[in-house]
C-alpha cells in the first residue's frame, strides 16, 4: 500500500484534486495545509497536545526497551550509562508495561510528561508552519518525493531548536527513581557537560525527525488523495483521515526506529559515563555488540504509538482547522 501511494502522483489523477495542494476549496473540501498561519499554529498546538497526552505511556515503554542492553555485552558499561535502569530487564512491550506499573505505579508511565508536552507543543507547530512554504517553494503540483523532502526539512529545523526538551524527556523516562524531577536533570546536565549537554544526540535526533516528518507529513499528504482516487473512501470522511494517518504512522515507524534507538542511547548517557562517542560510533557499536535487531528495539511500542499519535493528531488537526476557519469567517 505504501509503495502504491508513493507511485501515485497528482498529474496521474484528474478525477479528484489533491486535498493538500488543490484549487480553492469548495463547500465539501478544506485544504488544511493552506490555512492562514494563525489557524495552522493554533490547530497544530491543540492537536499535538492531545496526541502527546494520549501516547506518553507508550513512549515511556519504548525508551525503557531501547536503553536496556544484552547482559552478555558489557554489563559494567551499561550500568554506568543507564544508571539504575540497567538492572531492570523487560521481555517485551506487555512485560514492560506490567513491570513499570508494579514497581513505579501508574505515574511511572507518565514520566517525562512535562518536557514531552513542551517538546510537542513547540516543535510540532513550528514544523506545520514551515511545511507549507517549503512544499510550495518546490513548485506547483509537488511530487510525493518533494512532499517527503518538505516534511523532513521542516521537522529537522524545528527539532534542532527544541533538542533540550528531548534530552529532559529521555532522562526522566529512563529513570526508575520515583523522585527524579526536571530540575534534577537540568542541574546534572548543566554541571557535568554545560549547555552543550542539552544538545546531546542532536545529529541522530535531527536525522530521526527528518525521517519521521517526511514519512508522516509527506505520506499523509499523498495518502489522502490516493485513498479517494482509488474509491476506498470519500473526500473529507473520517475513513479518509484514519486511513491516511495509519499509512503515515506505519511509514514513520519503519524508517525512523534505528535513528531513534541511537538518539535514545546518546541522550540517556548525558550526565553519566559515556559509552558512545557519537552517532556513528553508537550505530556501529550497537550493531556489532547486539546485532541488527537491536536497532529495532522498541519497534512494537513505536509502531503502536505512531499509529495512535498520527490518528489523534491529524484528525484533531483537521477538525481544529475547520472550526477555526469557520470562526474566522464570522
Amino acid at each position: 500500500a505504501v509503495a502504491a501511494v508513493a507511485g501515485l502522483e497528482p498529474h496521474n489523477l484528474t478525477t479528484s484534486p489533491h486535498p493538500l495542494h488543490s484549487p480553492p476549496p469548495t463547500h465539501h473540501t478544506h485544504n488544511i495545509m493552506n490555512s492562514d498561519l494563525k489557524t495552522r499554529l493554533l490547530g497544530s498546538l491543540a492537536a499535538s497536545a492531545a496526541a502527546e497526552a494520549v501516547t506518553v505511556p507508550i513512549d515511556t515503554i519504548k525508551v525503557r526497551l531501547q536503553i536496556q542492553q544484552r547482559a552478555a555485552t558489557s554489563t559494567a558499561a551499561a550500568a554506568a550509562t543507564a544508571g539504575s535502569t540497567a538492572t531492570t530487564t523487560y521481555s517485551g512491550m506487555g512485560n514492560a508495561f506490567a513491570t513499570i506499573v508494579r514497581n513505579e505505579g501508574v505515574g511511572g508511565l507518565f514520566k517525562g510528561l512535562a518536557p514531552a508536552m513542551l517538546r510537542q507543543c513547540s516543535y510540532t507547530p513550528l514544523t506545520m508552519i514551515l511545511y507549507t512554504p517549503l512544499r510550495d517553494a518546490m513548485g506547483e503540483n509537488p511530487t510525493y518525493m518533494r512532499r517527503l523532502l518538505a516534511g523532513g526539512t521542516a521537522g529537522g529545523i524545528a527539532i534542532a531548536v527544541m533538542n533540550p526538551t528531548e534530552v529532559l524527556k529521555t532522562q526522566l523516562q529512563s529513570s526508575i527513581t520515583r523522585r527524579l524531577r526536571m530540575r534534577d536533570v537540568l542541574r546534572n546536565v548543566w554541571q557535568t557537560e554545560g549547555a552543550v549537554g542539552f544538545w546531546a544526540g542532536v545529529k541522530p535526533n535531527v536525522a530521526r525527525t527528518f525521517l519521521v516528518n517526511a514519512a508522516e507529513l509527506g505520506t499523509y499528504d499523498q495518502a489522502k488523495h490516493f485513498l479517494v482516487a482509488i474509491g476506498w473512501v470519500r473526500e473529507g470522511s473520517m475513513a479518509q483521515h484514519v486511513g491516511a494517518s495509519g499509512l503515515a504512522g506505519l511509514c514513520s515507524a519503519v524508517v525512523s526506529t534505528p535513528a531513534d534507538v541511537v538518539k535514545t542511547r546518546l541522550m540517556n548517557q548525558t550526565g553519566h559515563q559515556h559509552q558512545y562517542t557519537g552517532a556513528l560510533n553508537a550505530l556501529t557499536t550497537i550493531f556489532r555488540r547486539e546485532g541488527f535487531t537491536a536497532l529495532y528495539k522498541g519497534f512494537a511500542p513505536i509502531l503502536v504509538r505512531k499509529l495512535v499519535w498520527c490518528s489523534v493528531f491529524f484528525i484533531s488537526f483537521e477538525q481544529a482547522n475547520l472550526y477555526l476557519t469557520a470562526n474566522n469567517k464570522k
